[in-house]
């Protein structure tokens, strides 16, 4: 598994950078399919909590498989320690959706609905208008939309960006007010 090491702002020690390394590495344990880990780290400054440092990791496997968590602690090594915990339940479930069961989802012909942690509320100052923070690549693979619910709901977002297996055009599939999911598809339009 290939390991890359991000940090927003400031440095990261070696004995840092090794125990993220030993960390993660141990999640090879559980699901051997990793390609690459790529960990970002910042600190950052919150008006309730004071300082505290963020970890995301982003998995990527070579089938296809995305996995992404994020902890925030004031303590790094328990930020990766949390991080290294939420992937390990990531994987567990991604290993009884797909082997334990012997066929995919999309093959059963029904995608059952997973309860969604909610979001702590975001601290919005009124007077700063919003303005473009992050820039992310998206790996995109040729999938069915289930397939691309399901790795929405692995992801625990509302939306997700894949490339259509049938069309090979970019859709996006996102989950409604009502429970039920959506796929946007693009269509040029006649001038």
């Amino acid at each position: 598994m290939e390991l890359v090491v991000k940090s927003r702002n400031g440095k990261i020690t070696q004995r840092q950078q090794n125990y993220i390394s030993e960390k993660l590495a141990k999640l090879e344990r559980y699901l051997d399919l990793i390609d690459k880990a790529t960990i970002e780290v910042a600190e950052e400054q919150r008006k309730t909590e004071g300082s505290v440092h963020r970890v995301q990791v982003t998995l990527v496997g070579n089938r296809g498989v995305l996995l992404r968590a994020e902890e925030r602690a004031p303590d790094l090594y328990a930020a990766v320690d949390g991080v290294q915990h939420s992937l390990q339940r990531q994987i567990e479930r991604y290993k009884d959706k797909y082997w334990r069961r012997g066929k995919l989802r999309r093959q059963a012909g029904e995608i059952v609905e997973i309860e969604q942690p909610t979001p702590a509320p975001i601290e919005v100052d009124p007077t700063e208008p919003p303005r473009l923070v992050r820039t992310k690549e998206v790996y995109t693979k040729p999938m069915f939309s289930d397939e691309a619910v399901e790795q929405m709901e692995l992801l625990g977002h509302d939306f997700f960006m894949f490339r259509d297996a049938d069309t090979d055009q970019i859709n996006v599939v996102y989950r409604r007010r009502d429970g039920n999911y959506g796929v946007l598809v693009p269509v040029d339009s006649e001038q």
